[in-house]
C-alpha cells in the first residue's frame, strides 16, 4: 500500500526555492484539518472518534442538529516567557479548530454521548428512532 503525503510543490518540483523561502508563507507539514474523525456506523448509533489535542473538555462544543454535527474547541496555552529566554521554534499552535459533517440519518440529540480521553473526544451517537429508512413495497 503506497504512503499518502501532502503535496508540496516547493519540496517535490523546487525543493531549492523551497527551502529558501520565507517558512510563513509555506503550509506547515501535516496542515489540513486539525480535527480528525473516524465514524462508524452500528444498527441504532453512530460512533465518532475526534482527535483533539491539546484540548480541556471545558472548551469542546459539540452541537447536534437533525443529522448535521459539528465540533468546535478552543485550545489554549500558558505561554510564561522566562528571563533570558528566547523561543528557537513554535509549533504547538493555539487558537479555535472546528469541524463538522453530515450522517445519512438524524440524530436522537437527547441520547448523545461524550466522553474525552487522551485527547480523543468519544461520541455516541444514537439514530433518531423512526428516522430509518426501509424498503417500499410496491403494489
Amino acid at each position: 500500500m503506497a504512503d499518502i503525503t501532502r503535496f508540496d510543490p516547493f519540496r517535490d518540483f523546487w525543493p531549492e526555492l523551497g527551502a529558501r523561502w520565507p517558512k510563513g508563507l509555506r503550509l506547515p507539514e501535516g496542515s489540513g484539518p486539525e480535527i480528525k474523525l473516524d465514524v462508524h456506523e452500528t444498527d441504532k448509533a453512530y460512533e465518532v472518534k475526534a482527535e483533539i489535542p491539546g484540548a480541556k473538555k471545558e472548551d469542546i462544543h459539540v452541537h447536534v442538529d437533525g443529522s448535521y454535527v459539528s465540533i468546535s474547541a478552543e485550545r489554549r496555552e500558558q505561554r510564561e516567557k522566562k528571563e533570558g529566554e528566547r523561543v528557537l521554534l513554535r509549533e504547538m499552535v493555539q487558537g479555535s479548530v472546528s469541524r463538522g459533517f453530515s450522517l445519512p440519518l438524524a440524530i436522537d440529540e437527547r441520547e448523545v454521548q461524550a466522553k474525552l480521553e487522551d485527547g480523543v473526544l468519544r461520541l455516541t451517537l444514537p439514530k433518531r428512532s423512526g428516522g430509518a429508512s426501509r424498503r417500499i413495497d410496491i403494489q
